[in-house]
Parts: structure tokens; C-alpha cells; sequence
């Protein structure tokens, strides 16, 4: 099979699951689910390029799902989280010579289809469980500020710490691929908990304020007079005969991937639906009709 075949067989495979899971069941559980979770939330970009989760921050939201059935449902949520990284936590010497580091509130609206691997019945004794798997999209907002080591925050997306022109700054509000996985159980018919990990691809590379190069010192401070510019640009530790090196035109990060954040979370969640049966008639089987033949 080619591998340009493969995506297209996987979609088709997935859009059968659906398709016969709604048919099989559209009218035995429909209904809303609203509730909060808490959690934390995770960074990972140019100031954490080594997978690290040593710098765990709250994280929350309120969501409201819809479920159409057992199987299918579709979720909204508004998120908080707060992301912070330090060079200084990094294994690599370039990262700590670089000396940066970043923390953010992100505030996050998220739209999502769900695909539940087992059935699921609010109430029910034995479909009380189910592993989940869901993929959607967000938009987000963002503002990196710079700590210094006096413990002061300065909020970074002002003073062009790339050399950006003024009003050519990046955007603080993005979009994101946002997938993940979960499970769900119940805890009563209305009652019912989730923990899930989600993952935001974003469409930005600004989300510590680190992408391209080390800028011009003196073109910035004519660009950004009276500000810190300059010092929260080039935060690196001096060299080791102690003089600070000119890194102008020397990276700072790496364009070519764009950030992500991810929040693990736990929630609880109030029912206002039903689950309504189909229409059957226990016990009783079909009756056919026998006509007899006339005999001549």
C-alpha cells in the first residue's frame, strides 16, 4: 500500500467507526454535560527542547460537552494555564550560556470532537467507562514576560527582543491544533469524572518569545530607547575570560518549530440529558401471517 493510500484508508476507516456507531445508537444517550477541571500545564519549545516537565503550573478551565451518542460527543472549554522555562534547567551548554527564560498566563478557548473506544451510558452498571480520544482547535492568548534576577517580571513582546520594528511585533494571539486522549467513568446517573492530556500544537513560535537571532544591540536601542530592550534581548553569561560576547546575527532560537503546551487535568461534570431506549417489545417474537392454500 502507498503511503499516500494510508492516510485515506485511515479516514475511511475512522469515518465507518462513526458512522456506524451513530447509526447503531443515535437515540439511546443524547444530551449536555457541563462541569470544571484543574490540573497543570506544561511548555515545551526553545527554552525546553529537552522534554522537561521539572516546572509544573496551575491550570484550569470550566468545559460543556455534547454528547450525540455512546460513542460521539463534541466539547468547548475555556482554559487557563500558566507556562514558565529557564535555560538555566537545560542539560545543554549553548541553553545555559543563553541564560533566557519566559513565564506566561495562557488563556485558551478550545472546540473538540471526542470518539469514545468503548460504549459509554450515563448510569449504566456495566458502560460506566470508556477511554476517549478527541481533536479540535484553539485560539489562544499569550504575553512572555522576562524574570530578572531580582525576581521582576517585564513583559517582552514590547521591546522587539528580536529586532522587530516598532509595530511589527508578533501577534499575543494564536491558533492551535489541540488533540489528546482521556478516560471517562461515571460516578452517579448525573455525575461523572474525567482526566485527560491535551496537547496544543500552536501556530507561533513566540510563545517564550525565542525564535530567530541575536539582534543588533545598538540598532535596538535606537529603536527601543529608554528601555530594557537591550538587556532582556541578550541575557547570556559571560565568557570564560569573563568579557560578554557580541552575538549579534548569532541564533537565540529555532524557527523551524513552533511552540507547544500541553495541560493534564482531572474533571468533574453535572449531566442534563437522558439515555433513552429504543423502542423493542420484550419477549414478544414477530408474528407471520400463514395464508392457507385452497385446495381444488
Amino acid at each position: 500500500m502507498s503511503n499516500t493510500m494510508r492516510p485515506t484508508t485511515l479516514l475511511l476507516f475512522l469515518g465507518f467507526l462513526c458512522f456506524t456507531g451513530t447509526a447503531h445508537a443515535q437515540l439511546q444517550m443524547r444530551g449536555l454535560e457541563v462541569g470544571p477541571w484543574l490540573g497543570g500545564a506544561f511548555y515545551l519549545g526553545d527554552l525546553n527542547t529537552e522534554f522537561r516537565f521539572n516546572r509544573p503550573k496551575p491550570a484550569g478551565g470550566i468545559g460543556a460537552r455534547y454528547n450525540f451518542n455512546h460513542r460521539l460527543a463534541a466539547r468547548a472549554s475555556l482554559n487557563y494555564g500558566r507556562l514558565v522555562a529557564y535555560d538555566k534547567d537545560s542539560g545543554n551548554t549553548f541553553e545555559q550560556r543563553r541564560n533566557l527564560n519566559f513565564v506566561s498566563d495562557v488563556f485558551d478557548f478550545t472546540g473538540q470532537f471526542e470518539f469514545n473506544f468503548l460504549p459509554y451510558y450515563h448510569g449504566s452498571p456495566k458502560y460506566f467507562f470508556t477511554p476517549y480520544a478527541f481533536v479540535g482547535f484553539s485560539a489562544f492568548h499569550f504575553n512572555p514576560q522576562g524574570v530578572t534576577p531580582d525576581g521582576q517580571t517585564i513583559k517582552l513582546q514590547r521591546l522587539g527582543t528580536e529586532g522587530q520594528a516598532v509595530g511589527d511585533e508578533y501577534h499575543r494571539v494564536s491558533v492551535a491544533l489541540a488533540y489528546g486522549v482521556g478516560v471517562r467513568w461515571d460516578l452517579t446517573y448525573e455525575l461523572s469524572m474525567d482526566a485527560s492530556l491535551s496537547l496544543r500544537n500552536t501556530a507561533t513560535d513566540y510563545l517564550d518569545d525565542v525564535s530567530t537571532t541575536y539582534p543588533d544591540p545598538e540598532q535596538l536601542r535606537r529603536l527601543r530607547p529608554n528601555s530594557p530592550a537591550v538587556r532582556m534581548s541578550d541575557r547570556s553569561l559571560p565568557g570564560p575570560d569573563g568579557d560578554q560576547i557580541d552575538r549579534t546575527g548569532t541564533q537565540r532560537g529555532d524557527d523551524t518549530n513552533n511552540d507547544h503546551y500541553l495541560f493534564l487535568g482531572i474533571g468533574i461534570n453535572y449531566y442534563f440529558g437522558d439515555v433513552l431506549c429504543p423502542k423493542v417489545f420484550k419477549g414478544k417474537k414477530v408474528r407471520v401471517k400463514k395464508v392457507k392454500e385452497r385446495r381444488n
